[in-house]
């Protein structure tokens, strides 16, 4: 596996984890602070909490994790094509 392809799945993997955060959101009364969801939820929040500050809730809706997953695949998109032109 090439350096590019790993630095690849990487980010197809923080982008799993974001929408695995999303998805339990929905549930109500889970426990955060438990293992290993406090692990996924500061995970997260290190990369949501930048986009609330540019796109901050609309009253019950949070839509920064959307603008997160359209930043995150440009750069996934932009670093994989650098690092192939490189030959990694």
């Amino acid at each position: 596996m090439s350096v590019s392809v790993a630095i690849y799945r990487l980010f197809d993997l923080i982008m799993l984890l974001m929408l695995i955060k999303i998805f339990l959101t929905w549930i109500p009364n889970i426990n955060w602070f438990a293992q290993p969801l406090r692990f996924l939820n500061d995970f997260t929040e290190a990369i949501f909490s930048p986009f609330r500050k540019i796109l901050p809730p609309f009253g019950m809706l949070d839509l920064s994790p959307i603008l997160a997953f359209i930043v995150m695949r440009i750069v996934q998109v932009g670093i994989f094509k650098l690092l192939v032109y490189a030959g990694l």
